[in-house]
């Protein structure tokens, strides 16, 4: 044993013996003393630092494969993810710029309902208004005209027979459901092209009544105008077919309110009020009968209405005074003109209250009851022309009727 520590301490000394480090500066010479335990501490720290190098290199070299296979698998995923944020990105670009042209195209055709449905309100509210036929005065001087909306003896026409239904217009910005706005309209013109219809047949009775035959009236009705094609009112080169049947649907409805408006318009314009604004008789009927003065058959192309001298004549309807003042057989007459072909006499009058282009309205005061021209006592001859021929007066009054109050 101690032969053993004899030689580990001879190799030691001779390993690490004791060395001195001179050093000289200035003409001063110093050194320092390094002992074998220092040479031995900083040759262990020298092997292990050395030792650690080598460990970790040949750690790294052994690892180097496993560390390259998860960087590439890395790689991999974190290109797989970066391909799945893009593909996500895409879709939600992709459905963004989509919501947003459905958005823009839904405000668009909700504003475009919306004025649809304006229109069709306003269109109501006039056929509904107080004016309309059915419930319109056609006022004269203190005359009333109220038009019935059904007359027993009207000629028969077949209308739709979709129910009137006033829809409620509560329509909110984006809220708004197409197809109710679509369905509201519908149902607008139904009910405006059923209006329409009723004023129709409501004028249609009353003319049927006149005894002018409707075809009369139907061949002077004059239609025109432009061309204004639907495209060029909506600002469309072509029209889909959603707006293809609104238009032709507009359209039709359209045709009813003009022949509404043109037989409304008849209605107003004829002679259908009294003659006499007092109690009167009828002396003498339209037709045949005895002439006063020959005795002898002879045609009586008006009605004879008598009540008292001076009694106020006035106009059966609105119109333009065409001729006042004397006539032979009439003594003195006053023509009016009532449009759409048709004339009223007023003769034997006792003085003549206008003059020729005078307008005048239903009730008008024209004349006072005589007995000048061929007249064998006071009494109005009231004549009713239609296109250059009489007709009976007592149909007018009795369409008038229908439409008179009081």
């Amino acid at each position: 044993m101690k032969n053993l520590q004899s030689k580990a301490r001879s190799w030691f000394e001779r390993t690490f013996p004791e060395r001195q480090i001179y050093h000289r500066s200035g003409g001063t010479v110093r050194y320092i003393s390094i002992s074998p335990t220092q040479q031995m501490l900083c040759a262990g720290g020298v092997a292990l630092a050395a030792g650690w190098c080598v460990f970790a290199t040949v750690s790294v070299i052994a690892q180097g494969p496993k560390l390259s296979a998860r960087t590439v698998a890395l790689d991999r995923n974190d290109a797989k993810w970066q391909r799945w944020v893009s593909d996500t990105n895409a879709r939600a670009a992709t459905a963004q710029a989509l919501l947003e042209e459905r958005t823009e195209a839904f405000q668009r055709a909700t504003v475009e309902f919306e004025q649809r449905h304006e229109t069709l309100k306003l269109l109501l509210t006039a056929l509904k208004s107080p004016e309309s036929i059915q419930t319109a005065s056609l006022r004269g001087n203190g005359a009333t005209m109220l038009v019935s909306a059904s007359i027993d003896e009207a000629s028969p026409r077949q209308s739709r027979a979709t129910p009137v239904v006033t829809a409620s217009l509560e329509v909110a910005g984006f809220r708004a459901n197409i197809d109710q706005l679509r369905k509201e309209q519908s149902e607008f013109l139904d009910e405006a092209e059923e209006l329409a219809v009723e004023r129709t047949e409501g004028a249609r009775g009353v003319l049927q009544l006149t005894g002018v035959g409707i075809g009369r009236f139907e061949e002077q009705r004059e239609m025109g105008g432009p061309l204004v094609e639907y495209a060029s009112m909506t600002g469309k080169e072509a029209l889909n077919e959603d707006d293809a049947r609104f238009a032709e649907r507009v359209t039709q409805v359209a045709a009813r309110l003009e022949e509404a408006g043109y037989y409304q318009d008849v209605v107003e314009s004829l002679p259908l009020g009294r003659p006499v604004s007092v109690n009167f008789r009828e002396t003498s009927g339209y037709g045949l009968r005895s002439d006063p003065f020959t005795r002898r058959p002879a045609f009586h192309a008006g009605m004879d209405m008598a009540a008292y001298r001076s009694a106020p004549i006035v106009a059966a309807g609105p119109g333009v005074v065409t001729y006042a003042g004397p006539r032979s057989g009439y003594g003195r007459l006053v023509e009016v003109d009532h449009g759409y072909g048709f004339k009223t006499r007023y003769g034997h009058l006792l003085k003549v209250e206008v003059k020729k282009g005078d307008v005048i309205n239903l009730g008008d005061l024209v004349g006072r009851m005589g007995s000048t021209g061929r007249s064998t006592g006071p009494h109005l001859h009231y004549e009713v022309w239609f296109r250059g021929k009489t007709y009976n007066p007592v149909n007018f009054l009795r369409a008038g009727q229908h439409v008179h109050e009081g």
